[in-house]
């Protein structure tokens, strides 16, 4: 089973729809780690956190987070977003930044869309008259785009393409998994394209260019699965938009990106008790000012009791275990007292793509762990579990490898 190791999600969107307030509220440093697995941030890229229930409490142990953090009990596991640039029509064929656009895109697994839910820019990103605008064309020129940027790749040597599959009877999916692996096309997700189009791969030569779009569309959607988060919605008019968006086919999370980015930096400040995520903060006691606390008010009044979270975390933990269908591990190497060697009781917690066996996972850990792989420990059972064991979400795992990490 192929299986990467390290999953980024990309931010999207026109300007001016809160994208930048949406990546720099998901990244804003707001709990001190002491070592996470991303050596290098380049100024495109960030680290925002999953949130995810830790099993200290199942345990009933205190344990001591060195890859992630843990708060009452709430594991929050970094992972990497990319913040792509702004996208405006035309960037398949380079106009505005779409060259760059597309090649931040092809490093991520999945997008989260920002669109404007008030309906206040234009299709190009420009200020007009708040409900003016309706988001769903932003959903249908992102499409259109990415699809055509797919097939302009595709086009250069399609006729290549042809002779390898009805001339040699190569496999199509194995063929584009070959061409298009940098975009992160594998033969699954062809197969699954042609399958639910009812194209024969057999005939490549008699598929026209609207069979081949349609045919690119749909290995667009399985390849960079997308969610729409639906922006500014403590303006009134985002409701019905929100509705409407949700017509579109994606998963829609309702957001207010500016409330979550004023709440973490009052958290960070230590004005506010606040976990990313939560449906209500605490005041600290702390005297503000009369704007400052007004602005807190409204928060709550208008984003937090009537939608139950300002909607960025949520978005984050969609696109990785709903999306993305990552899982959470926990790696200890004594099962009994579920520490490390420093005597570090649950230190890390690793997000895992659904379906990734015993020995893959050694090897995330560390190269030796999984080439001397001779068991693992399924701490729960205490059962012994061989290389082929598919690990499942909360796993608790020690691995016995004849190498020592090195």
């Amino acid at each position: 089973m192929w299986c990467k190791v390290g999953f980024s999600v990309g931010v999207v969107g026109k300007p001016n729809v809160g994208k930048s307030t949406f990546f720099s509220a998901a990244t804003l440093a707001h709990v001190a780690i002491a070592n996470y697995p991303f050596t290098t941030i380049k100024p495109n890229r960030g680290m925002a956190y999953v949130r995810t229930p830790c099993v200290c409490k199942e345990f009933e142990v205190q344990d001591n987070p060195s890859n992630s953090a843990c708060i009452n009990g709430t594991r929050l596991i970094p992972v990497e977003l990319v913040d792509c640039a702004g996208l405006v029509p035309g960037a398949w064929q380079g106009r505005g930044l779409g060259n760059q656009f597309l090649d931040e895109i092809r490093q991520a697994d999945a997008l989260v869309h920002i669109v404007d839910a008030a309906g206040a820019t234009d299709i190009e990103g420009k200020p007009c008259d708040v409900g003016s605008h309706d988001p769903r064309e932003d959903v249908e020129f992102l499409e259109k785009e990415l699809d055509m940027w797919l097939l302009q790749i595709i086009k250069k040597d399609w006729d290549r393409t042809v002779k390898r599959v009805e001339g040699t009877k190569e496999d199509l999916g194995s063929v584009l998994e070959e061409r298009l692996s940098g975009l992160g096309v594998r033969r699954a997700h062809v197969i699954k394209a042609q399958n639910d189009l009812g194209l024969d791969p057999g005939h490549l030569s008699r598929w026209n260019d609207d069979q081949l779009l349609k045919f690119l569309h749909e290995v667009r959607r399985v390849t960079k699965p997308m969610l729409i988060a639906a922006n500014k919605i403590d303006i009134p008019i985002a409701k019905e938009n929100t509705e409407a968006l949700g017509k579109l086919g994606y998963p829609v999370i309702p957001c207010c990106a500016e409330a979550e980015l004023a709440l973490r930096r009052t958290s960070e400040k230590g004005l506010t008790d606040y976990k990313p995520g939560d449906s209500n903060f605490k005041m600290m006691g702390q005297a503000l000012s009369a704007e400052q606390q007004a602005a807190l008010d409204r928060i709550r009044e208008k984003i937090l009791i009537p939608w139950g979270s300002t909607g960025v975390q949520a978005a984050i933990d969609y696109a990785f275990f709903k999306m993305l269908k990552m899982i959470t591990v926990y790696p200890v190497e004594d099962p009994e007292s579920l520490a490390d060697h420093k005597g570090r009781v649950l230190p890390d917690a690793y997000l895992v793509p659904f379906g990734t066996t015993a020995k893959q996972f050694a090897g995330m850990i560390h190269s030796d762990l999984g080439e001397g792989f001779l068991y693992g420990v399924e701490v729960r059972s205490k059962m012994r579990i061989g290389e082929e064991h598919v690990l499942k979400d909360r796993d608790v795992i020690s691995i016995v490898s004849a190498k020592k990490r090195g």
